[in-house]
């Protein structure tokens, strides 16, 4: 019988050697600092730590909206932050989630959506209609299309930020504390939905989107992510597979607790 060959390793995606990682607001504050984390296409990864751990630092560098305050940081083999135009097509591979939205509040929800296909596609709203309704109506948005996102409430705010990245179909998706500040309906939504776009969503024509996501706690991830990482002291502690989850959950719920104590 003839052998087979061993599948094709995962190609990476995000690759981090000796990373540090700056305040947003102060770059020369180090908040997270020799990171050497290497994420493969398909991966999907919670990055958990406590308030001040510096996850949101962390997960806006990785979306390239500053550079690493030291070391080396490449998405998909191009090297970050990309600002030049000539290679922005590369950092449109990947899209950012913002926790609360971070929408623009004086365009509708519909606009929102629109935005990114009309500005770095350059096309005219007539253009961009299909696409933006099929977004909507997958998302549950549609009935809020012409709404202010101002007028909605957090729960519908953070998905139509979802439905802003998503229209520029990338492959790697952030997404800053999806889950904070959701009542169970919505919070279940989410997980089911990210669920969804790690195995291959009908938005994306099947194809499945390698996801990094930042929480407070594990515990909803149970079963869903197949990686998992903690950070705290500064450090991004890697702790593998999603079969350690279980343990690192209650790591975590223990040190909520310490917290609340010391408080």
């Amino acid at each position: 019988m003839r052998e087979e060959s061993p599948a094709e390793p995962a190609a990476p995606v995000i690759e981090m050697r000796n990373v540090a990682v700056g305040a947003m607001r102060d770059q020369s504050t180090i908040v997270v600092e020799e990171i050497n984390w290497t994420v493969t296409a398909g991966d999907y990864w919670v990055l958990a730590g406590l308030q001040g751990s510096g996850k949101t630092d962390f997960l806006l560098m990785t979306g390239g909206l500053m550079p690493p305050a030291g070391g080396e940081y490449r998405l998909l083999g191009e090297r970050m932050p990309i600002f030049e135009e000539a290679r922005l097509k590369q950092r449109l591979r990947l899209g950012l989630v913002f926790d609360g939205g971070q929408l623009v509040q004086h365009l509708t929800v519909w606009q929102n959506v629109a935005l990114p296909l009309r500005y770095h596609q350059d096309i005219a709203a007539a253009q961009a209609q299909a696409e933006v309704e099929k977004i909507l109506e997958a998302l549950e948005l549609a009935p809020w299309a012409d709404r202010a996102p101002g007028t909605l409430g957090r729960n519908w705010q953070k998905r139509v930020g979802l439905a802003r990245a998503l229209a520029l179909q990338p492959e790697v998706l952030l997404l800053d504390s999806p889950l904070a500040g959701l009542d169970l309906l919505h919070l279940n939504w989410w997980r089911s939905t990210l669920d969804q776009l790690s195995r291959g969503h009908h938005l994306l024509q099947g194809r499945s989107v390698t996801l990094v996501l930042t929480a407070a706690d594990l515990r909803p991830w149970q079963g869903r992510a197949n990686q998992i990482a903690v950070l705290k002291n500064k450090n991004l502690m890697v702790l593998g597979a999603g079969d350690k989850l279980e343990a690192a959950g209650r790591q975590m719920v223990n040190e909520f607790l310490g917290a609340e104590k010391m408080e």
